[in-house]
């Protein structure tokens, strides 16, 4: 099953405090990027964010969930509809994403 739009632009609503949110349209689904790191994305409807440490001391009660068939689990974000929350999560983790990798030149 596919995420819809108007699921991306809740998310991305109650982003809106953070600069630099994109996001990439992928297979169905969207990749959320802060400040061009990945920090997870919708899958089904459902917003879901790396694993690291920061983002596990933040929602330490949250749901190992995968995005799909054949990848690694991710968490499972349930206060999707607190701003500030949100908001405090993505600063938290910010510095533990690993850095965009260098696109190869042709």
């Amino acid at each position: 099953m596919a995420s819809s739009k108007e699921y991306l632009d809740f998310i991305l609503e109650k982003l809106s405090d953070l600069e630099e949110i994109t996001y990439r349209a992928m297979m169905g689904e969207f990749i959320i990027y802060y400040r061009g790191k990945i920090v997870g994305g919708i899958y089904d409807d459902r917003f879901l964010v790396k694993p690291v440490k920061s983002a596990i001391n933040y929602m330490p009660a949250a749901r190992y969930e995968l995005p799909y068939e054949g990848v690694k689990e991710m968490l499972l974000v349930d206060e999707v509809d607190d701003k500030e929350f949100l908001t405090g999560l993505l600063n938290a983790m910010y510095d533990e994403l690993p850095a965009p990798k260098k696109k190869k030149k042709k």
